[in-house]
C-alpha cells in the first residue's frame, strides 16, 4: 500500500499531461537547458540523460535544513542524514559511502578523485545554490572516473545587474539556527556577489552538536566583446560531533532515540576552492579553459569504527587543475564537435592513531591516542584527453557520440616500517592487524565510449537513448589503508555499462512529465565486506552487481491554486556475483540498504490569503529494504509529511516556516543488522519546528 497511492497519482498526473502534449498545442516545446552534459548550456531535449534540476528558487522556498530535504524531490535521489549536514547517497545505487558519484561546483569536482568525500554536499553552499543538476547514470565521456551512480552539479548564483542584498534568519528546536546573507552589484563590465552561510545545531540527540561558516565569493567579467571570465571562491569551516549517524540498539531506538553511545567521535573539516572559467566565443567555436585550486583538510574520529577499528586520523590534500574544452559548431546537420583534456595534480597525506576507549556501560565517554598506525604521503595525478561529437541528420534526430581516455595514478610513500602493526585496544575482544603496503606507484588506463540519441516525437514530447560506460578507480584509503586484508594495493577499479531509454513532455501552462529505465552492470565492483560477527569491514573486488529500475517524475497545474508534484522510483539492486571465499556466497542475493520503492509527493496551495505564499505538503516513502548482505533481517521502511508554508508581508519582507516529520513518525536514517550485535538503527529526527524570515533589498 506504501507506493501504490503515489503511483496512482503520478499515473493522473501523467494521463493529465499525456492529454495536454497531444499535436494539437503546437506551442508547447521543451525549451528547458541544461549545462552538466557537456560543460555549457544545451537543450534539454537534446540531451540523452537523465537530467534533473532543482531552481535556486525551489532551493529558497524550501529552505532546507539539510541537503536530504531538497534532493529528495529529485526522482530515484535519497540522500540521508548522518551528521550535521553530512549524508550517505543513493541515486541508482543502494545507500553507500563508496566513491561512485562525482559531486561538481560550476562544473569543477569539488574533490580529486583520490580523495573522495561522501558527505561532499556539506562542503558546498548548497542554500544559496542558484541551480542544483543530477545527471542519474554514469557520467558522460566529458567526466571520466567517479560518475557511476551519478552526477550532482551545484550552480553558484551569477552576479547581480543592479544593487541588490538579501538576509535571512531562521531558527527551530534543538538549538537550529541559521543566517544567510547575500548581495552584489555589476559596475561596467564588472560583476560581484558575495554568500555568507552561518550555521549552529545543539543535536536533537546526546552531543550531535553541528556549526558550519560557509562563503563563497563570485567575480563576473566581460573582458570583450566575446570573453567572459567567472572567478569563484568558495570557503567552508566545518566542526561537529559525529555521532548523529550511530547506531543504537532496537530497544533504544523505540524507547529512548536521543541517546548517543559514541559522544567522543568528531569530524572538523575545513574545504578551500578557487577557480577561474575563461571562454571565447566566436564564429561558430568556443574556447574553455578553467584553471583550479583546491584544499582539503579532515581531521576524524569515526564513530562506526568505534566496536571494531577505534582510531583518530586527519587526511589533508591540495589539488592543482585545468579543465580545457574546445568547441566547434558547423552548418550541416547542426554537427558540434568537442574536444577537451583535463589535469590533475593532487599531493595528499594520511595519520592515523589507534586509540583506546573509556567506556561507561554502552557509552564511549572517553580516549587517548595509542600507536601511529598509518603515516604516509599520496600524490594523486590525471591527465585526461576527451572528445566529443553530435550531429542531426534529421530535424528531429540527434546523435550524441563520445570518448574519453583516462590516464591516472597513484604515488605513495609510506612513513612507518612496512611492518605489520598488532594491536589490541581497550574494549575490543580481538587482535587486530594493520599492514602497510610498501613505497609504490599504481597506474590506470581506461577508455570509456557513451552513444546517444534524441527523438523530438512533437514540439512538446521528446524520447532518447543511450549506452555509456564508466569506471572508477579505487580511493587513496582503498589502496593504501590496507587493514588486514592480505592485498588492497591490487584493487582493481570498477567497470560499469549502463544502458537507458527514457521520454519526457512539457506543456505550456506547466504540466510535465519524465519516465526512464534503465540496467546497468557492475564488474569488479569495489563492496565493503562485513565480517557478520564483529563488523569490522574491508573492500574486496567483488564480481558483479546488477542495478536495474524506472524513475517517474510529473507535476501538473490543478484547480483552485493547487498543483501536485510526484517523484518515484522502483528499483532492484542484486548481486549477480559475489563469493567471500571460505565464508558465504552472496550471489543472486538483494543488496542491503537498497530500497526498491523511493517517492516523494508534493502538494501545494497558493491561497490569495498568504499573499504570493505558498503551504505546500509532502509525503516522502521510503521501502523496505535488507539490513545485511545474507538477506536475513528487512527494515520496514518508513512514510514521512512535512508542512511548509511562506507569507509575504511585502514585496521584500518574508516569513516562512516549515515543519518536518509532521506525524512525528518514529524512523530510521539508515538500519543494519550483525550476528553479534542483531539489529541496530540511526533513529531520524522527531517531529522538528522552524520558522524564520527573509528581507530583500534592491534597486
Amino acid at each position: 500500500m506504501r507506493f501504490n497511492l503515489p503511483l496512482l497519482l503520478l499515473c493522473l498526473a501523467g494521463t493529465t499531461i499525456a492529454k495536454a502534449a497531444e499535436p494539437a498545442d503546437s506551442t508547447a516545446t521543451l525549451e528547458d537547458v541544461t549545462v552538466t552534459g557537456t560543460r555549457e548550456k544545451q537543450s534539454r531535449a537534446e540531451t540523452p540523460a537523465t537530467v534533473d534540476a532543482i531552481p535556486g528558487a525551489v532551493i529558497r522556498d524550501s529552505m532546507p535544513v539539510h541537503p536530504a530535504q531538497i534532493m529528495q524531490e529529485v526522482p530515484g535521489v535519497w540522500v540521508n542524514v548522518t551528521s550535521g549536514e553530512g549524508h550517505q547517497t543513493a541515486i541508482r545505487q543502494p545507500l553507500t559511502t563508496n566513491p561512485v558519484y562525482l559531486y561538481l561546483e560550476d562544473g569543477v569536482p569539488t574533490r580529486s578523485t583520490g580523495f573522495f568525500n561522501h558527505n561532499a554536499l556539506y562542503e558546498i553552499n548548497l542554500p544559496q545554490a542558484a541551480e542544483i543538476e543530477v545527471i542519474k547514470g554514469p557520467g558522460t565521456a566529458l567526466y571520466g572516473s567517479d560518475a557511476i551512480g551519478g552526477v550532482i552539479n551545484v550552480m553558484t548564483r551569477a552576479s547581480p545587474l543592479k544593487p541588490e542584498a538579501e538576509i535571512s534568519v531562521d531558527a527551530g528546536q534543538f538549538g537550529w539556527r541559521r543566517m544567510l546573507a547575500s548581495g552584489g552589484n555589476t559596475v561596467g563590465a564588472n560583476g560581484w556577489r558575495g554568500d555568507l552561510n552561518l550555521t549552529a545545531t545543539d543535536g536533537w540527540r546526546d552531543a550531535t552538536g553541528y556549526d558550519r561558516e560557509s562563503a563563497t565569493l563570485r567575480w563576473d567579467r566581460v573582458a570583450d566583446a566575446d570573453v567572459m571570465v567567472k572567478t569563484v571562491l568558495a570557503a567552508s569551516n566545518i566542526d561537529q560531533q559525529t555521532a548523529g549517524s550511530s547506531v543504537i540498539s532496537e530497544t533504544d531506538y523505540q524507547n529512548n532515540p536521543t541517546r548517543n553511545y559514541t559522544p567522543i567521535s568528531f569530524r572538523d573539516v575545513k574545504a578551500l576552492r578557487l577557480s577561474s572559467a575563461y571562454e571565447k566565443e566566436a564564429d561558430g567555436a568556443l574556447l574553455s579553459v578553467t584553471p583550479y585550486f583546491r584544499s582539503n583538510d579532515m581531521d576524524l574520529l569515526p564513530n562506526w569504527t568505534l566496536t571494531y577499528d577505534p582510531t583518530v586520523y586527519n587526511t589533508r590534500n591540495q589539488s592543482f587543475g585545468v579543465l580545457t574544452k574546445y568547441r566547434r559548431d558547423f552548418e550541416p546537420y547542426r554537427a558540434r564537435f568537442i574536444a577537451g583534456v583535463d589535469l590533475d595534480y593532487s599531493p595528499g597525506s594520511h595519520f592515523e592513531q589507534s586509540i583506546n576507549t573509556v567506556k561507561g556501560g554502552s557509552i564511549y565517554t572517553a580516549y587517548s591516542t595509542g600507536p601511529t598506525i598509518y603515516d604516509y604521503d599520496v600524490t594523486f595525478m590525471e591527465i585526461s584527453p576527451y572528445v566529443h561529437g553530435e550531429i542531426s541528420p534529421s530535424e528531429r534526430l540527434r546523435l550524441t557520440a563520445g570518448l574519453r581516455y583516462d590516464h591516472l595514478g597513484y604515488d605513495y610513500d609510506n612513513k612507518l616500517s612496512d611492518a605489520d602493526i598488532v594491536l589490541k585496544p581497550a574494549n575490543i575482544p580481538f587482535n587486530i592487524t594493520y599492514r602497510h603496503p610498501a613505497d609504490t606507484s599504481v597506474h590506470y588506463h581506461h577508455l570509456s565510449p557513451k552513444l546517444g540519441a534524441t527523438y523530438a516525437f512533437t514540439p512538446a514530447v521528446n524520447g532518447f537513448v543511450a549506452y555509456n560506460h564508466a569506471f572508477r578507480v579505487p580511493s587513496e584509503a582503498q589502496l593504501f589503508r590496507q587493514g588486514s586484508a592480505l592485498d588492497t594495493v591490487g584493487l582493481k577499479p570498477v567497470k560499469a555499462d549502463s544502458y537507458e531509454i527514457g521520454a519526457r513532455a512539457k506543456t505550456a501552462d506547466g504540466a510535465s512529465v519524465e519516465a526512464s529505465l534503465y540496467y546497468l552492470t557492475k564488474r569488479d565492483d569495489i563492496l565493503n565486506y562485513k565480517d557478520p560477527a564483529t563488523g569490522a569491514t574491508q573492500a574486496v573486488n567483488a564480481g558483479r552487481t546488477l542495478h536495474r529500475g524506472v524513475e517517474v517524475g510529473a507535476g501538473v497545474p490543478l484547480p483552485g491554486r493547487l498543483r501536485l508534484d510526484v517523484s518515484a522510483s522502483y528499483a532492484r539492486h542484486t548481486y549477480q556475483e559475489w563469493v567471500v571465499s571460505g565464508v558465504a556466497d552472496y550471489s543472486g542475493k538483494d543488496m542491503e540498504t537498497a530500497p526498491r520503492v523511493i517517492s516523494d509527493t508534493r502538494l501545494s496551495y497558493v491561497p490569495a490569503a498568504l499573499n504570493g505564499g505558498k503551504l505546500a505538503l509532502e509525503w516522502v516513502t521510503l521501502g523496505r529494504y535488507w539490513m545485511d548482505a545474507a538477506n536475513t533481517t528487512q527494515y520496514s521502511g518508513h512514510d514521512l509529511l512535512n508542512l511548509r508554508a511562506n507569507y509575504l508581508l511585502s514585496r521584500d519582507l518574508e516569513l516562512f516556516g516549515s515543519v518536518i516529520n509532521l506525524t512525528d513518525r518514529r524512523y530510521a536514517e539508515s538500519a543494519t543488522f550483525t550476528t553479534s550485535r542483531g539489529r541496530e538503527f540511526a533513529p531520524g529526527m522527531p517531529r522538528t519546528f522552524y520558522a524564520g524570515a527573509r528581507y530583500r533589498w534592491h534597486e
